[in-house]
């Protein structure tokens, strides 16, 4: 036990040069003084970001890492805390510039004809034994089915089908001021980046969808579809990301909505009874409706294979794919889900950090968030051959696209999740460990354990 623990000690010592190696070729010191992140005097902030950083790898938190032997050669307590509380520095920037970069690199080991994807989805960051904590909400929790202190993570990922890319994201509050346990500090400049953060946490999140979107196209990003799930695949929004011609690919469920059919205002289980149908297929049916203020849709159903009298809807603006490749297409949303299982269970998103105000908030999850993008870059880079070069495609052709039952098992998995007294799901879980297992050996020896939390 004891050798174990002097090996671990010593594991950060060994991986120092590559974790410099990509911190000098990502340039991250640079990114950081472009977003306004930088120090009058004493350690640069780039130094105190390699801290924060690294404290994941090391198995530790701050507090064990300044009472250990290298305590003197290390910032104080209260260094740290200021940088992380500092409501001038632009994290949304940072992290905009790091993430181009990385997807960038992806786009060049990609195929022009692949699809590219937009994934929205949110997740909830529960802080229930808070009460001070800057705009503190009460927020639903739409997976445990119960309101909760905290916020939800509204997040804005790409993904090729191969490497997922978390672009954006806001933290949410609630728009209403009844939901909300603490209000957000009265002496903070309003024209500084932490103020702007805060209002955007007010809005809702329809909104908020289309103000992440609207950055990432300005920014340089592109994808030919957003993906999103059942909780955002409603008539407004759909409308307004049709107006940035954006199609959209998601789920749909039984709600108060009604779609236009043959010049009859149907429910989706009443539209569902007037398909023609293919019991013997996992793909069942498709029919193109309107919604009521005239756009056009295309809702596919398929079988839930766990209960065979069931079924599940997808829709898509686009009403030129086939069924098939709108189902495939929607598989790749999956990827975001194991994001946030790796950010929370092994890159201590919203634990690692126990401070009061929004800006740690903000930038806690700007570091998580580049943790996973640069483990990411770092897979892509030790897995895919076709970053050797021109060499490759002599020999190879491109990543294999998700098979219709993968997608389809995919599919089935994510629907637990919103299902009353679900069933164990290990979907999520299988993915991770196997995301988990591609990464470069000198990585996955930095962490302490990789026993996903439940």
């Amino acid at each position: 036990m004891r050798i174990s623990m002097l090996q671990h000690n010593s594991l950060p010592e060994q991986h120092q040069n590559q974790l410099s190696l990509i911190f000098s070729s990502l340039k991250l010191s640079q990114l950081l003084r472009t977003a306004g992140i930088r120090k009058s005097y004493g350690i640069s902030s780039f130094v105190v970001f390699q801290i924060i950083f690294q404290l994941v790898f090391q198995g530790r938190n701050l507090f064990r890492l300044l009472e250990g032997s290298r305590a003197e050669s290390l910032p104080g307590k209260d260094v740290v805390y200021r940088f992380l509380n500092d409501s001038r520095y632009n994290w949304r920037r940072f992290y905009q510039l790091l993430s181009l970069k990385i997807v960038g690199s992806f786009e060049k080991l990609t195929s022009a004809q692949r699809i590219r994807v937009f994934i929205v989805d949110d997740s909830v960051m529960d802080r229930e034994r808070s009460k001070k904590v800057e705009l503190l909400a009460r927020v639903f929790d739409h997976v445990s089915g119960r309101f909760v202190r905290g916020y939800t993570l509204l997040t804005l990922g790409w993904s090729d089908g191969f490497s997922f890319a978390p672009l954006d994201f806001t933290l949410m509050s609630s728009a209403k001021a009844k939901n909300r346990l603490c209000e957000m500090r009265e002496d903070l400049d309003k024209r500084s980046v932490g103020y702007k953060r805060r209002m955007e946490a007010m809005i809702p999140k329809p909104d908020a969808v289309v103000q992440m979107l609207e950055r990432a196209l300005k920014a340089g990003f592109s994808a030919d579809y957003v993906l999103m799930d059942s909780w955002f695949t409603h008539a407004p929004l759909l409308q307004k990301l049709r107006d940035k011609e954006l199609h959209v690919i998601g789920m749909v469920k039984e709600l108060k909505q009604r779609y236009l059919f043959e010049g009859e205002s149907l429910s989706l289980r009443e539209l569902y009874a007037r398909v023609p149908k293919n019991s013997k297929a996992e793909i069942l049916g498709s029919v193109r409706v309107h919604t009521p203020s005239g756009l056009a849709l295309k809702i596919v159903f398929v079988q839930n294979r766990n209960n065979r009298r069931e079924w599940l809807a997808i829709l898509t603006t686009d009403l030129s794919l086939e069924n098939a490749e709108i189902v495939r297409i929607y598989g790749m949303r999956w990827s975001i889900e194991t994001f946030f299982k790796m950010a929370k269970s092994h890159l201590k998103l919203g634990t690692e950090f126990q401070g009061r105000s929004f800006d740690m908030m903000i930038s806690h999850t700007s570091i998580v968030f580049s943790r996973y993008l640069i483990l990411e870059w770092e897979r892509r880079e030790n897995n895919d051959e076709r970053s050797l070069g021109g060499l490759f495609y002599l020999f190879a052709d491109e990543v294999m696209d998700l098979d219709l039952k993968t997608a389809i098992r995919q599919l089935m998995a994510f629907v637990l999740n919103l299902l009353p007294n679900k069933p164990e799901n290990n979907e999520s879980l299988s993915q991770l460990h196997k995301w988990i297992a591609e990464l470069p050996s000198y990585i996955r020896a930095l962490f302490a354990q990789l026993g996903c939390e439940s």
